[in-house]
């Protein structure tokens, strides 16, 4: 049987992880590569191609950078390479109709959640901020709307404490790729038959803001603490010293739940074990933090440099 003609659509590091999985698959022929255009990164601002790009020029893959999906002389090279499939993941840009119904099996996409849970830009963040217990990857049949399409497969995994978004990102990103070229075979030969979504139970996310990351220390301990590794690595979870001439912005990067009570936004003990913090219900012990324009730093370390009287406030 000849292998699966398939277009490849994606750009970050998640991507890329797809990409590389359809690419060790002999049954699999992927002919090109669609990614965005390079971006200016650094403090030079030179431009750099996406963890996609990089990784189709290595495997000698053809590689379209559009600015747009929707210019017509980019669907019209898409038309003359006659995909069987487009495999998207993380592309980051909206299909317009013309390109979802362009290849013989459609447009599949990788998609970190299980959904409906979770359509938007946030749903690795958005699934430890609010405290799941698991969470997910679902192969999804594109339609026009926003993560609304038929599920083909899903596959779920255990949200750990131990996870942040960064951990999680990089677990889902792996299960995904697995999934997808576990599907594609089974979905193309007929054996895997597409399940309306229920729309009516679809949670939308928005993207992720800098100042999502701020601390509300009347909120309980527990969901600062899933705030905390929700935004790890970015925005950063953060909070505020008192500071002349200005407060000091201070990144919390790792904490856990202590069961007592006290003061919100109160420092309640600093010693090297940690900086126990009282909250709107329970208390956090912070164990790794970060002043800004610092490095980060273990409990002991940033006291040695910065004690933390108790009784201090943060905002």
């Amino acid at each position: 049987m000849a292998a699966l003609r398939i277009i490849f659509m994606g750009t970050p590091e998640l991507a890329a992880v797809s990409l590389a999985a359809l690419l060790r698959e002999p049954s699999f022929q992927t002919i090109a590569v669609v990614t965005q255009p390079d971006r200016p990164k650094g403090r030079d601002l030179k431009l750099q191609p996406s963890p996609v790009k990089q990784l189709a020029l290595a495997a000698g893959v053809p590689v379209l950078q559009p600015l747009k999906a929707r210019e017509e002389s980019f669907i019209a090279e898409l038309r003359t390479l006659q995909p069987e499939i487009i495999a998207v993941a993380a592309f980051g840009q909206i299909l317009p109709k013309s390109i979802l119904e362009l290849p013989r099996f459609g447009c599949l996409n990788v998609h970190t959640s299980l959904l409906p849970k979770y359509r938007g830009a946030s749903p690795i963040q958005s699934a430890i901020l609010n405290g799941d217990a698991e969470t997910g990857v679902t192969i999804m049949k594109m339609d026009v709307g926003l993560d609304t399409g038929d599920i083909l497969t899903q596959r779920a995994t255990p949200i750990q404490d131990a996870d942040n978004a960064a951990t999680l990102h990089d677990r889902l990103a792996q299960l995904g790729a697995e999934l997808l070229v576990q599907t594609i075979p089974g979905y193309a030969a007929g054996k895997i038959q597409p399940q309306r979504q229920q729309h009516e139970l679809a949670t939308h996310v928005a993207k992720i803001k800098k100042e999502d990351g701020r601390i509300d220390w009347t909120q309980p301990a527990r969901g600062i603490w899933d705030r905390i590794r929700a935004f790890t690595p970015w925005p950063g979870a953060f909070t505020f010293l008192p500071g002349q001439p200005q407060p000091v912005l201070l990144k919390i990067w790792q904490a856990e739940v202590v069961s007592q009570n006290g003061a919100a936004g109160k420092v309640l003990s600093a010693d090297k074990t940690g900086i126990v913090i009282g909250c709107g219900e329970g208390l956090l012990r912070v164990t790794n933090l970060q002043r800004e324009g610092g490095r980060r730093m273990n409990a002991a370390e940033f006291l040695a440099g910065h004690p933390l009287p108790v009784g201090l406030s943060l905002d």
